[in-house]
């Protein structure tokens, strides 16, 4: 039950950190995650979740490390087989010698062995927080691509170099030469291992599929059962299940590229399965991380053998070499990294300090330092346990600290034509948006609400097209945004006195009447006021329990309706006629703009009023729940973008102004 609990508790966090993220998304996630697992393991919950190394390997950097080998470029991974080769090998040995001998000079009571272990499990950066760091700036290409390899290949190297390192301090035999045919051994053992598997598994499935097993459901759970597979198989014959889950994601990638045309529906949810199951493992990765950070510091801190200030500096001075030896290392070759076409793109120096500064540790060597025994072969302690995994504990968070601190500044681009720049990346962003609520349309029409689904998408297309076309944009500039503000707000009081005007000539229904004016003021609360959500939430549940629980009204609705659409489209026309007598010269653009969306809400109900379908209330359901969709999967897009670095918080306000003000008009043309 503790153990439920515990892993409840850690799936909650992650939605917790993805919130704080939202708000504060200059702190990278993994730092937010790992605060909260640490507060989790600080407060007396009851909650404790030891780390079993060999258990964290095989839930989560296998699947994780199949994932990225999976969607690594293999032509990319062949162009840089060099510098990947010198970062996941070369240097992981040099820090393993340089660094092991320099934490035996400054702690004489951590024998050699151990400290060439502690060294080896702090030389292999983290796939998985590489990545997250990565998301938040601007790096070229090829470092990424460098970046992502390297962080594939080096985790076991450095394992097995740990495993060499901490097996010679238990038992106090070592032998060099055994040491390097063991190692290639499980490296190419490892790499063949996962090969053959993953082609066994992908025959499995083509058999179950020539035999008629069609069902994607146990394709999908093969999937997710292969990275398991590869990585228990190529640990119980002795080789590397790491270097096995980045082979067989590499070889199921080829599978997947000869199946794409025939299994469109496997591909499609597994994308949206293995998305879901990732976001959860990358996750839950930082999340125990951080849960065991405080017993991996409190035990240090509280021992009176050691100075808190001596074990602070020491960290400070293993991340100081890690970091000189990794610049040295890649100063060396940087020439052979970035392609000729590129090298004009970025200053040598400052792409060597990029590459540096992203080498970051995480939860691989924790969970490494956590699996070093308790005792050696002789009975005996093992020397320094604590604070060797202190040691690590604290490499960890320096890196990560100083990457989330150093890389934004290092990565920024430069001014030059800045303007130019921010115009054309709000005309992107405003469209991948729109895009991003086309496929979330796709994904939820069924055939039920294929009709709706059809209607809004074309919407959205036609925008799509309007806004590639016109040369300015609503929102690009802080005069026309003011100025679209004050004619909407002219416009819908137009729409208003129209409908009074109409109502006293005994022209129009009260009861439809009152229903337009209740839509233009929910359109003006857009615009006014911070109410909105209070007026959403008001009308959710007067939906839901009053309007709702009325019977024997679907037919009188419908009625209703047709006739507030044409009351609509009277006080639409008034509106346009009241936008064009205030055309000026200083005002055409924000004027032109928004007859252009009045005539769009004019077509569309236009052709609503002549559709044979009988606009009930499930159909005007169908439209909000679907408007409401699109919109957040436009949110969202804009969003993502933002937390990755690729636009600034000044234009992701702006573009979800649009949004909102787009609302406006949905709400007079879905709630209806």
């Amino acid at each position: 039950m503790e153990v439920l609990e515990a892993a409840l508790l850690m799936i909650a966090l992650l939605g917790v950190s993805q919130v704080i993220n939202r708000f504060v998304p200059a702190v990278p996630i993994p730092l937010v995650q790992i605060a909260l697992g640490a507060l989790v393991a600080l407060i007396p919950t009851g909650i404790h979740m030891p780390l079993d190394h060999e258990l964290f390997f095989l839930l989560f950097i296998a699947p994780l490390l199949y994932n990225d080998g999976k969607h690594y470029p293999r032509k990319e991974l062949w162009r840089l087989k060099g510098p990947i080769l010198l970062l996941a090998v070369g240097l992981v040995f040099i820090v393993v010698v340089v660094v092991g001998y320099a934490i035996h000079r400054l702690v004489p009571t951590i024998p050699l062995a151990a400290a060439f272990g502690l060294a080896a499990i702090l030389s292999p950066t983290d796939a998985v927080a590489v990545s997250a760091m990565a998301k938040r700036v601007q790096m070229p290409k090829s470092l990424m691509r460098l970046l992502e390899g390297e962080s594939l290949m080096n985790d076991a190297s450095g394992l097995v170099a740990f495993k060499f390192a901490i097996a010679a301090a238990v038992t106090g035999v070592f032998s060099l030469a055994q040491a390097s045919v063991s190692f290639v051994l499980v490296a190419v053992g490892g790499l063949l291992a996962g090969i053959v598997v993953a082609q066994a598994i992908s025959w499995t499935q083509v058999m179950l599929r020539r035999f008629g097993m069609e069902d994607v459901t146990i394709h999908v759970i093969i999937q997710i059962l292969t990275p398991f597979m590869i990585y228990m198989v190529a640990e119980n014959i002795g080789v590397s299940g790491i270097l096995a889950a980045v082979s067989g994601g590499l070889v199921h990638a080829i599978q997947e590229e000869r199946t794409e045309k025939s299994l469109v529906k496997l591909h499609i949810v597994s994308s949206s399965t293995w998305s879901i199951l990732l976001f959860v493992l990358n996750g839950l990765v930082f999340v125990l991380l951080g849960l065991q950070l405080p017993d991996a510091i409190g035990t240090i801190f509280t021992d009176p053998l050691y100075s808190n200030k001596r074990v602070f500096t020491l960290i400070g001075v293993i991340y100081l070499l890690l970091f000189v030896l990794r610049y040295a290392w890649v100063y060396l070759y940087s020439r052979w990294i970035l392609p000729a076409n590129e090298q004009d793109q970025l200053p040598s120096a400052r792409y060597v300090l990029i590459t540096t500064v992203s080498g970051v540790r995480g939860a691989v060597t924790l969970a490494g330092a956590f699996s070093i025994p308790f005792f050696l072969a002789n009975g005996e302690a093992f020397p320094e346990r604590d604070l060797i995994i202190f040691l690590a504990a604290g490499v960890i968070l320096l890196s990560l600290i100083v990457a989330s601190v150093v890389l934004p500044l290092i990565t920024k681009k430069s001014d030059s034509s800045k303007e130019q720049q921010e115009e054309k990346l709000e005309k992107v962003t405003q469209i991948l948006g729109m895009r991003a609520a086309i496929h979330a349309l796709h994904e939820a029409k069924t055939p039920d609400n294929a009709l709706a689904v059809g209607v809004i998408i074309r919407e959205y297309r036609q925008s799509i097209r309007q806004l590639s076309r016109e040369p300015y944009r609503l929102g690009s500039k802080k005069q026309l945004r003011k100025q679209m503000i004050e004619l909407r707000k002219l416009a819908l009081e137009t729409e208003r006195q129209a409908v009074k005007r109409l109502l006293a000539e005994e022209a129009v229904e009260e009861h439809t009447a009152n229903q337009l004016l209740n839509i233009l003021n929910q359109s003006e609360s857009v615009l006014s006021d911070r109410s909105y959500m209070w007026n959403v939430v008001k009308k959710e549940v007067w939906n839901r329990f009053v309007k709702r629980n009325r019977t024997g009204m679907t037919e009188a609705m419908s009625e209703a309706n047709q006739e507030v659409l044409r009351l609509k489209l009277t006080t639409v026309q008034e509106a346009i006629m009241r936008l064009k007598q205030e055309r000026t010269q200083d005002n055409a653009q924000a004027v032109d703009q928004l007859i252009t969306l009045y005539s769009s809400v004019t077509d569309s109900m236009q052709a609503r009023l002549g559709m044979e379908r009988p606009l009930d209330e499930d159909w005007e359901q169908q439209l909000k729940e679907l408007r409401h969709l699109g919109l957040q999967a436009e949110r969202d897009a804009i969003q993502t973008r933002f937390e990755q670095g690729q636009i600034t918080r000044k234009l992701a306000n702006k573009l979800r102004f649009y949004i909102s003000y787009r609302e406006s008009y949905m709400l007079g043309r879905g709630e209806i």
